[in-house]
């Protein structure tokens, strides 16, 4: 933006609850051209931008592309900006995306297909090599080329462990094709190879797929889901309202969220979810057995959400386990299950 003369503006907000205001104040005072935000921060804009007549008018006046990265962003939230950018402008806004970290430097995939849809990457940038390699059961992707890191400061052990024997970085990104008839569309994301956990019957769960069909089948009411079963029979759910529960609950504004979480209403779309769910469960793997609603939003402080705003699985696993094991010992006051 600089080299070529721009402007580029740097938000004070973050895609947090105690911070997002600022950068919905932030968006009504500058209209760009292009627009970056992790997905937790669109998800945020996209609700606004249903009500706020001021924010929809000016973020939409000029801009040309939204960016997004850090994270999947959900079909929902896709579609919602869509339906803002519709009824203000008349057309839809390229969204660009794609995959990469800080030791690619930093693109490795990226988007240049206009149809892009939720999970898309894309294709490798020019210059760089994909290598495709089978982790039993997923496809995680590694990197060679110039603009990889050559390893870590003064800790050579982290970068020997950091590549194969053939120079690729392993990133521990799983990636499935677009389309298995057209490579040229590219590849779309399939989850964080670490983040995936076997059940007691050694069926592996395939938790950034499954995160992701849970928010979209319960929007626009879940912020995010952590999964839970490891060694267990069963796959569990621990589910991150959103703000927007407490106007489905009918209760005062000011109630508190543990009163909301448990009003009927809320209760009955959650049930609602777990039944949806279940239909279109193909096994132990991919079927939520149990669910329950958190009224503690996750932190920042504790390592809970990442500085791009996405969930860390294994943190909250952690700092929760208590309720992790009330929930498969039926110990919670409201537990969630599919009644097909």
């Amino acid at each position: 933006v600089v080299f070529h003369g721009g402007t580029m503006y740097i938000d004070d907000g973050k895609p947090t609850p105690a911070l997002m205001h600022e950068t919905l104040r932030n968006l009504r005072e500058i209209a760009p051209t292009v627009y970056f935000n992790v997905p937790t921060g669109f998800e945020a804009i996209a609700n606004a931008m249903k009500t706020d007549d001021l924010l929809r008018k000016t973020l939409l006046s000029r801009v040309q592309m939204f960016f997004y990265a850090g994270a999947a962003l959900a079909q929902p939230i896709w579609d919602s900006l869509y339906e803002s950018q519709e009824r203000e402008i008349g057309e839809r806004i390229v969204m660009g995306t794609g995959l990469g970290m800080t030791e690619s430097g930093p693109f490795g995939i990226f988007v240049t297909n206009p149809y892009v849809n939720a999970g898309d990457l894309g294709v490798p940038t020019p210059g760089l090599e994909l290598k495709l390699v089978d982790m039993g059961g997923k496809t995680e992707v590694r990197y060679r080329g110039p603009n990889i890191t050559p390893g870590y400061w003064r800790n050579d052990e982290e970068t020997q462990g950091a590549f194969d024997d053939e120079g690729f970085f392993c990133t521990g990104d799983a990636v499935k094709w677009i389309d298995e008839t057209d490579v040229h569309l590219g590849l779309k994301f399939d989850g964080r190879i670490a983040e995936d956990f076997k059940l007691a019957t050694g069926t592996f769960v395939s938790v950034g797929p499954l995160r992701g069909k849970i928010i979209a089948t319960g929007a626009p009411y879940i912020q995010d889901v952590v999964l839970t079963g490891i060694n267990l029979k069963e796959v569990g759910a621990m589910v991150f309202p959103t703000p927007a529960v407490r106007a489905l609950s009918g209760m005062p504004a000011d109630a508190p969220l543990a009163d909301v979480l448990g009003s009927a209403p809320v209760l009955a779309h959650f049930q609602n979810v777990i039944n949806e769910l279940a239909k279109t469960a193909t096994g132990s793997a991919n079927r939520i057995a149990r669910m329950c609603l958190l009224s503690e939003p996750p932190t920042i402080d504790k390592g809970e959400i990442t500085d791009k705003g996405s969930i860390n699985q294994r943190a909250v696993l952690s700092h929760r386990a208590d309720t992790v094991a009330a929930l498969h010992e039926e110990r919670l006051h409201f537990i969630l299950k599919p009644t097909l």
